[in-house]
Formats: C-alpha cells, sequence, structure tokens
C-alpha cells in the first residue's frame, strides 16, 4: 500500500509543472525518508543524468550530503 502511495505522489508530482523546477532535496525526497531514489529523482532529467556519479555510496539513493554535491 505504502509504493502505491508512493507511485500516486510521485505521478502528481511529475505532472505538474513545478516538478520540473524541483532542486530541492526535501521537495524531491516525496516518502520523507532522508533519501532521494531514482523514481524521485526521475522528476529532474539534469539530476537523474548525474545519479550513478553523484551516488558515491553506490546504494541507489542521493543522502542530503550526496545531492549537495549536484
Amino acid at each position: 500500500m505504502k509504493t502505491f502511495q508512493s507511485t500516486l505522489v510521485l505521478m502528481a508530482l511529475a505532472s505538474s509543472s513545478a516538478a520540473f523546477a524541483a532542486t530541492d532535496f526535501n521537495t524531491l525526497d516525496v516518502d520523507g525518508n532522508g533519501a532521494i531514489s531514482q523514481a524521485e529523482v526521475s522528476v529532474d532529467a539534469e539530476l537523474m543524468s548525474q545519479f550513478t556519479d553523484l551516488d558515491t555510496d553506490q546504494n541507489g539513493e542521493l543522502s542530503e550530503d550526496e545531492f549537495s554535491q549536484a
């Protein structure tokens, strides 16, 4: 159920024009878990293209420290 809710939130975010201006860590961290997943970052094409390089610990998420290097 939580995955379904997160998916709905991501879909709503992606469909809004504000999603493409989302560059704030807390805005991108839709589920509020303190990390940005690839699904969450997918609303920002530029950040998505840098995701692998920014994910220095290679855990599939960006911490706030990793995000600040963008």
